[in-house]
């Protein structure tokens, strides 16, 4: 299987070398307006390289089943939406209508679908019929692609915090004795690897930068929820407790509830584009690009730590539910406030205030 790791790896390289080439023929490029700042065109090839990278490595080195297959084409019409979306810029109503399907097709066809909550309110687990199971479980698919495609916004994040995911999905998989779902994940972190390396510049600099993409982001968080559904419903899966899904993407979720809030509060659609992500708010607060994709995929890293060792050690899911709404409502608060807190922080330390002129309005 160690095979299958190095392949992945280097056809990996070599898909983004190619569909690089191939985006800038057929302009398939972002480039640089009044949120993009970015110099330069670049090509938006990142996840359809490394979905045909891990397309032909699962089915070299995996053993074939309706899940697998079911899998890789869902992806990949959900790479061919976010390839169009990065070219015409489809409508977001178009888009829920196309992930809605994809979460339909995963429920009827291969049965995936959320069946029980745990014990989330203590002794009896929360079950989910038929109906409610099914329309939660679309809730959770099309969350779950819009949280990763939400935090797609400096250089390296989404790849880091989509390692953090699925490292943390591959260790609870191979620590439950599931090697099959454990090596899936870890191979997306293996394709990962060469998309993050160029798209931070390194090593050959950014005249090779990529972007990742829509149809990279929604890959992305399809295959995350995709994983943690199977990790938590499957009787012959089961890898770790539905609470812990919480933890394992927790900085994805709560940046994309606290910013669709925080529109809708101001009486804005939750899908218009602004630059109020927690990432935005770190750089405007003076943190250099690589510092807050630091401090961003240490703060995932801490958050699937806790959620693993507490699953591992049987902290009682009613106790780490709360504690993940104590946690999220103390980074809503914080965030809401933050200009407020770092001017309160300024004048303590006798500093002057480092906000920018626009800081005001958030």
């Amino acid at each position: 299987m160690n095979y299958a790791y190095l392949f992945v790896f280097i056809t990996s390289f070599i898909t983004l070398f190619i569909m690089r080439k191939v985006a800038k023929k057929i302009g398939l490029v972002d480039k640089p307006n009044a949120r993009k700042l970015h110099q330069g065109v670049v090509p938006l090839v990142g996840g359809i390289s490394i979905y045909l990278s891990l397309l032909v490595g699962f089915l070299l080195f995996l053993p074939s089943s309706l899940n697998l297959e079911l899998y890789l084409l869902c992806s990949a019409i959900l790479i061919v939406l976010g390839a169009l979306d990065d070219y015409y810029d489809v409508s977001f109503k178009i888009r829920l209508l196309v992930q809605a399907g994809i979460s339909l097709v995963m429920i009827l066809v291969g049965g995936h679908s959320l069946h029980h909550l745990g014990f989330l309110m203590g002794s009896e687990t929360i079950a989910l019929g038929e109906f409610v199971g099914g329309f939660i479980t679309v809730i959770a698919v099309i969350g779950a692609i819009n949280a990763f495609n939400m935090v797609d916004g400096i250089d390296g994040l989404l790849g880091g915090l989509a390692s953090v995911t699925f490292t943390a999905l591959g260790t609870v998989f191979f620590m439950s004795g599931n090697e099959y779902l454990g090596t899936i994940c870890l191979l997306i972190v293996t394709a990962l690897i060469p998309y993050i390396m160029l798209n931070l510049g390194f090593p050959l600099g950014h005249r090779f930068k990529i972007f990742m993409g829509d149809a990279g982001s929604m890959f992305i968080g399809f295959s995350v929820v995709w994983m943690l559904i199977r990790g938590t419903q499957e009787p012959s899966i089961v890898a770790f407790k539905p609470v812990t899904a919480l933890w394992l993407i927790a900085l994805p979720l709560m940046d994309m509830a606290t910013i669709m809030i925080r529109r809708m509060r101001k009486g804005h659609s939750p899908f218009k584009p602004d630059r109020e992500h927690l990432h935005h708010i770190c750089q405007r607060m003076g943190l250099s690009p690589l510092m807050t994709l630091f401090v961003i995929c240490l703060m995932a890293s801490i958050c699937a730590v806790v959620g693993i060792l507490a699953d591992i050690n049987g902290v009682a899911e009613s106790t780490m539910f709360i504690a993940f709404l104590c946690l999220f409502a103390v980074y809503f608060t914080v965030i809401s406030h933050i200009w407020r807190i770092t001017t309160w922080v300024n004048k303590l330390l006798g500093r002057q205030s480092t906000m920018s002129s626009t800081s005001s309005q958030h």
